[in-house]
């Protein structure tokens, strides 16, 4: 679909199907990293149509069972997230026949509707939630957002596609992440496909206010000249470059930000080394801008856990001019978040912080198709969604994105990530997402306290619940533990009687029955203060990025080693690397590459900046000069002594050339003898 023929029905879609009340805020132009850098068109959603038996409070809650009730079920029973039963009865002909019960005006929660055979035994059950009615548009800086992969999980479905950005929107998301092939898009070098699932599920997400951050990580196989490598980035970065450029254009006012590759480091995305992600980040950045000057370009995003090295390689090749965003993902317990994202601080240069991934999976207990978890693990999970964002929002991030809002499982270790089961009725989670995306909308985080029993946790923003700015605490007690173990751990309620507090709400975002808890348990409390009524507490505030100043290059260097020289390190438990690795005393080509992704020519010197000590590579510099668009190679003959290969061995080359205005690009590499060689350096 061209843009001309859309925009109408983007227009007409969003004044008559959606919204209520419009919000739209210019952007703030200053180097603070929680501002919005892009603003989209939002009002307060409406729940029509009820997809997975969402309601908003105050309608009345039709449940619909799917697949159809068994033929063996007698008797029904409703029952909330604690398995307390709130209505129960014999199942008649006309709910059987509709497969569906009117349980009238149900409070706000999750609910979970099982049919009953003649033992009292669950043959089927079926969930539903109420949600509390947004008073106001997700503001545009909120950090609640969520992974979706709408295209994915409805490929050539609009109807669910459709509804997956609904239940959303419902749930109070500001950013929405979702999947693309490049193969599915550009089929051959000069050949486009229009009006693909891509298209369809960005106007969606569009429709219902959500910001969409798109990525894509395979190479078409026309790209490649081996079959074998689609996993990785094309050796040719102007085929990237051109596709990057395409897709910006063409999604230009659909796709407000861009991640060019998924966790390049991992060897199910390619097994990438760090300086070969430096010099795709380059391209594909040069390339969007050329697009959209708008557009904001995160970094791919890596697999494990944040080290050391690559923060170095990254600095190195200083690449912090080519992202706006800088872009992790976790998998681990908010109690490390902090600890492990040292390196990222570094790394991200004083650019926002955005998690484009995380959550910690449990293993479901049922088969196919549902593979779901067992009721006790779900309300853990659920309680696990507000500690997520809150410990993640102080240890630096400022755009969370949970993994993932649609069924997903993972065979190989059965693990079930998704927030909405098969059919999009919810699990507990999902709730818990709302109530997050309620209380921490537009949230910056204050700072957290250091109680004196460190299974308190307590940490202060300030923010817009229901469209009011108030200062918001969010507050649990739990230990370091795994599953198993999770959910048992209380401390006592750690704030003075003279607490200014105007509401504590529960983590689905009840109102507290008790007006002062005696404890904190493992369920997360929301807790309202006026403006400013966190400044009485002791907070540690959260980390900051020092911001390094920058011009990007259009200048890209790049060094295409074959795969097969590629060897994977573990520099920290759970981190995932790749090196270069080389043979000593052998005399090798390097295949060494510039190009100049501008419109003019451009003109300069390349030299060796830095070579480590009895290493050899000839020549030492290089006199270039390219067209528009032109790549050429750099002939490098290299060499290194065999030697001691240790933790303090010199192992990095450096280029830096010199354009004029075209700027003084760098390319930095590492080239090991063996893995764990170079660490401290």
């Amino acid at each position: 679909m061209t843009m001309q023929r859309f925009f109408p029905f983007l227009t007409c879609s969003i004044l008559c199907l959606f919204y209520l009340e419009i919000s739209v805020s210019a952007e703030d132009q200053s180097n603070d990293p929680w501002r919005a850098l892009q603003t989209v068109e939002r009002r307060i959603p409406a729940a029509g149509g009820h997809p997975g038996n969402i309601y908003l409070t105050g309608e009345s809650v039709i449940i619909h069972a799917s697949p159809p009730i068994p033929e063996n079920a007698v008797r029904w029973q409703l029952l909330d997230d604690r398995r307390t039963i709130i209505q129960q009865g014999e199942l008649d002909q006309d709910v059987i026949k509709e497969s569906a019960l009117d349980a009238g005006k149900l409070n706000l929660g999750w609910y979970r509707f099982e049919f009953l055979d003649e033992n009292g035994a669950c043959a089927q059950f079926t969930t539903a939630a109420v949600l509390h009615r947004l008073f106001a548009p997700v503001p545009q800086d909120s950090p609640i957002c969520i992974d979706g992969a709408n295209s994915w999980f409805a490929q050539e479905n609009p109807s669910k596609q459709e509804n997956l950005s609904k239940l959303a929107a419902l749930a109070g998301v500001n950013w929405i992440r979702d999947r693309l092939r490049w193969r599915d898009i550009q089929t051959g070098p000069d050949e486009w496909k229009e009006n693909t699932t891509y298209d369809s599920s960005a106007k969606f997400e569009n429709q219902y206010g959500l910001k969409v951050l798109q990525v894509f990580h395979d190479t078409p196989e026309w790209a490649v000249d081996d079959p074998s490598l689609r996993g990785r980035m094309p050796e040719d970065l102007r085929m990237l470059y051109r596709f990057c450029q395409a897709m910006s254009k063409r999604f230009c006012g659909l796709v407000q930000a861009w991640e060019p590759w998924n966790e390049a480091n991992a060897p199910d995305f390619g097994g990438h080394a760090a300086d070969e992600m430096c010099s795709m980040q380059k391209a594909a950045y040069l390339g969007f801008k050329a697009g959209d000057p708008g557009i904001t370009v995160g970094w791919n995003a890596y697999a494990g856990v944040p080290t050391p090295l690559h923060t170095k390689v990254l600095l190195a090749n200083e690449a912090w001019s080519y992202f706006d965003t800088y872009n992790i993902h976790t998998y681990d317990w908010p109690s490390s978040y902090l600890t492990l994202r040292r390196p990222v601080f570094e790394a991200a240069s004083g650019r926002p912080i955005w998690v484009t991934e995380s959550d910690r999976g449990i293993q479901y207990e049922t088969g196919e198709p549902w593979f779901d978890l067992s009721q006790e693990n779900e309300r853990k999970k659920a309680e696990f969604i507000a500690q997520s964002y809150a410990t993640s929002l102080f240890a630096g991030c400022n755009r969370h994105f949970h993994f993932i809002l649609g069924h997903y499982h993972e065979s190989r270790n059965q693990i079930q990530f998704g927030l909405l089961r098969l059919d999009l009725t919810p699990r507990p989670a999902y709730n818990a997402l709302a109530a997050a995306g309620r209380f921490l909308a537009g949230a910056k985080c204050l700072g957290r306290m250091n109680l004196d029993n460190s299974n308190g946790h307590v940490y202060a923003f300030r923010a817009q619940p229901d469209g009011v700015e108030r200062d918001v605490l969010v507050a649990w007690a739990e230990r370091e533990a795994d599953w198993p173990d999770r959910g048992k751990t209380t401390v006592d309620w750690p704030f003075d009687q003279d607490m200014p507090i105007q509401g504590i709400y529960d983590y689905f975002g009840r109102p507290f029955q008790q007006r002062i808890p005696e404890k904190l348990r493992s369920s997360p409390v929301f807790i309202l203060l006026p403006p400013n009524g966190a400044d009485q507490l002791p907070l540690e505030k959260p980390p900051v990025s020092e911001y390094r100043e920058g011009t990007p290059s259009p200048i890209v260097m790049q060094l295409a080693l074959p795969v097969d020289h590629t060897v994977r390190v573990t520099e920290t438990p759970w981190s995932v690397e790749n090196e270069h690795r080389i043979q000593c005393d052998v005399e090798k080509e390097l295949p060494l590459f510039v190009y100049n992704f501008s419109e003019q020519t451009a003109s300069g010197t390349i030299q060796v900046e830095h070579l480590p000590k009895g290493w050899n590579l000839e020549p030492q510099e290089w006199n270039i000069s390219l067209l528009p668009m032109a790549r050429t190679s750099l002939p490098a003959l290299f060499s290194r002594p065999a030697g001691n290969s240790d933790k303090k061995s010199d192992c990095w080359i450096k280029l830096r050339g010199d354009f004029g205005k075209a700027g003084k690009p760098v390319l930095a590499f590492r080239l090991i003898a063996e893995p764990g060689e170079g660490y401290e350096n």
